[in-house]
């Protein structure tokens, strides 16, 4: 089984190498670290990882590296004798893993699931455990990790139904990968029983609840005066301000046409575009510049910027790591992925916010904390572009109903929140 299946990902990594590395340039900065993807890491982290006892993280993209970074605040303190390594798949992750952690904690690429690379991470790294964030399964590592008597941790469980589809279909190989791990955290009692389906051992899953509720905190430094930036655009004081978070292709041309649309009952009205994908900058101008919208990229924003009242009507932000500062000041916030895309953003941060959140039915990456928040009255969501529309003026214009659903978005998060302590709690007892 092994043999065939290093066989089927050669063909398969062969076939795909050409779109991920297109993927890659399009995000920029491939090169750097490009070749811990093979598993060859610098002599400085070998000497840094020596005689000392390693646990190895892993997150794939920014969403779960937000994740990651809270779990090791928490395990730090609490691992005195370990060294901890983090590792991401892209460098968008990469980049918030320099931004949020230390500089004593080591932060790598994750190898291609090549057993030589593998191999090769394997021996310099030299993981006494390793704690997967989020289901990201690749054999030839948890196979190299089985034959070094090593535990594995697989933590914020949640398996999409695509994914389980999948697993169960390739049973035959996945089944001893998940029986394989030492503990599992789940987000919920249903993704459990799909784990166990899926072959996890019954007495290893722990439901802790979404780790996202935790994530999402608000007392990190703030590093972008967004009030300022906006004064310096122009944009009248008190003027209602519409994020769109974390956007996907055609979410912007619809939040561009509705808030066009809005702007005669709402003079002043300011939308900020934040996509998902940072690189998609000058495709999402391109998209407000068809509908005659005038803006500004967010890169374009200097010290020096200034623009007469009215001039600018959007924002484009195509840099990383700074949605959360438009949330605090948005009226209102639109949670992208939703609309013209499936599958749905993360609508906890703008919630833990008290921001009254609008979103499409495309949702299905959070099917346990969306009927949260609608059946608390704390977001709404609306089937498409018209609703959006109607929606987003009844809320501009009527802001008790907005501090009504802010405190009820709240109060969600806040009886939710814990899952970070319970799950480290959960790794620590494994590792004693």
């Amino acid at each position: 089984m092994r043999f065939l299946y290093n066989i089927l990902f050669m063909a398969g990594f062969v076939v795909s190498a050409p779109f991920y590395w297109l993927k890659m340039t399009r995000r920029g900065n491939w090169r750097a670290g490009f070749g811990e993807r093979l598993g060859l890491y610098d002599h400085k982290l070998k000497q840094a990882l020596s005689n000392t006892r390693v646990l190895w993280l892993h997150a794939v993209s920014v969403g779960e590296v937000n994740l990651c970074t809270q779990i090791i605040r928490e395990l730090e303190p609490r691992l005195p004798n370990h060294k901890l390594v983090v590792s991401t798949t892209t460098s968008t992750g990469m980049a918030e893993l320099r931004r949020h952690l230390p500089s004593h904690i080591a932060k790598v690429y994750y190898p291609i699931d090549r057993r030589k690379h593998v191999q090769r991470a394997m021996n310099v790294i030299h993981p006494e455990a390793v704690v997967l964030v989020e289901a990201e399964i690749w054999p030839n590592f948890l196979w190299a990790l089985q034959r070094r008597g090593k535990p594995a941790f697989l933590v914020n469980a949640r398996i999409s139904d695509r994914s389980f589809r999948g697993y169960r279909r390739f049973g035959f190989l996945f089944r001893p990968l998940f029986a394989s791990f030492k503990a599992v955290s789940a987000q919920n009692e249903a993704d459990a029983a799909l784990l166990r389906e899926l072959g996890c051992r019954p007495e290893a899953i722990h439901v802790v609840g979404s780790l996202k509720f935790d994530a999402a905190q608000l007392h990190e430094r703030r590093l972008l005066d967004v009030p300022r930036m906006l004064r310096q655009l122009g944009v009248p004081e008190g003027a209602p301000v519409l994020v769109g978070g974390s956007t996907h292709a055609g979410e912007e041309a619809i939040l561009a046409r509705v808030a066009i649309a809005l702007r005669p009952r709402f003079p002043g009205l300011f939308l900020v575009v934040v996509p998902r994908h940072h690189e998609r900058g000058r495709e999402v101008g391109d998209a407000l510049a068809a509908h005659g919208m005038p803006f500004m990229y967010r890169t374009d924003v200097t010290p020096d910027t200034r623009r007469e009242p009215g001039s600018v009507h959007a924002l484009v932000v195509n840099t990383t790591g700074e949605l959360r500062f438009f949330y605090e000041v948005a009226t209102v916030v639109f949670v992208g992925k939703s609309l013209a895309a499936k599958g749905g953003q993360n609508p906890i941060e703008p919630a833990a916010m008290g921001k009254p959140v609008v979103f499409g039915p495309h949702m299905g990456n959070f099917p346990q904390v969306v009927p949260q928040f609608l059946s608390a009255h704390a977001a709404i969501e609306v089937p498409d572009e018209p609703a959006l529309a109607r929606a987003l003026g009844e809320l501009m214009a009527d802001p008790a109903r907005r501090e009504s659903m802010g405190a009820a978005a709240r109060d969600v998060v806040a009886r939710n929140r814990g899952s970070i302590t319970r799950t480290a709690d959960l790794i620590v007892r494994g590792l004693s």
